[in-house]
């Protein structure tokens, strides 16, 4: 019930002001039945507007941190997100993956909406990066059709690390359902799963017209990060006088 209150009345009249999202294809998402929703991720808006365009319920599998998170906001964040029905995804270690494809299958097996981004993070740049597999297998495993969807503008919105969003356009636009009938039973096949995530990315990058990046996120930032320390340790910062 909270998650129609908040899509109706608390939160999504706001989203709508501030954000004034424009849609595009929103015909493509089905109006019943399971099907996984499959887009970009460049901020932490992503998980509030698209719930609040999208006439279905749809369920996310969303980072455990923002379920854990420390003080008042942190209590807040976890409020928002548990109301909403969104699903803690533990990210650490080869068995979090596959508690969270199975968390995704039970939403799915359900007839609901499953919303997944395949970064699997969000993008520190606002480059479109390299899908894991877990969506292939998800697909593949439920047989259900597989919508892409494109957010722009979120990243000019409220990149990685600003609390308070821009007041600014954005755009949210999916794509025709990606049917992959035609690798039934093939979920355990590497070479399938990985074919079955480029093309998702593919039309990914086709709606949102991002730079793509063929390395996963969560490395990226890594190498970035090393880099960044690295520097700071050759040209340390100095007070001044």
């Amino acid at each position: 019930m909270f998650y129609y209150l908040l899509k109706y009345v608390l939160l999504g009249p706001l989203l709508r002001l501030v954000f004034r999202p424009r849609i595009e294809g929103l015909e493509n998402v089905p109006a019943t039945g399971p099907a996984i929703v499959a887009g970009n991720h460049l901020s932490f808006s992503d998980h509030f507007l698209m719930p609040a365009i999208l006439k279905r319920r749809i369920t996310f599998l969303a980072k455990a941190e923002y379920f854990t998170g420390p003080g008042l906001r942190g209590r807040l964040t976890a409020f928002f997100f548990r109301s909403a029905g969104q699903i803690p995804v533990d990210r650490s270690g080869q068995e979090a993956g596959r508690a969270a494809i199975r968390e995704g299958l039970g939403v799915l097996r359900r007839g609901e909406l499953l919303g997944i981004y395949p970064e699997g993070t969000r993008s520190h740049d606002g480059r479109l990066y390299k899908g894991k597999v877990g969506v292939a297998v998800m697909a593949l495993t439920a047989g259900v059709e597989v919508v892409p969807c494109a957010m722009i503008g979120t990243f000019e919105a409220q990149p990685p690390g600003k609390v308070i969003p821009r007041i600014r356009p954005v755009t949210i636009r999916f794509g025709k359902p990606l049917d992959f009938a035609r690798y039934a039973g093939m979920e355990r096949q590497k070479a399938v799963l990985r074919a079955v995530t480029d093309e998702i990315m593919y039309a990914i990058l086709a709606l949102s017209e991002q730079e793509y990046v063929d390395q996963y996120a969560a490395v990226a930032k890594a190498e970035q990060a090393q880099a960044t320390d690295q520097k700071e340790r050759r040209f340390p910062r100095t007070p001044l006088a």
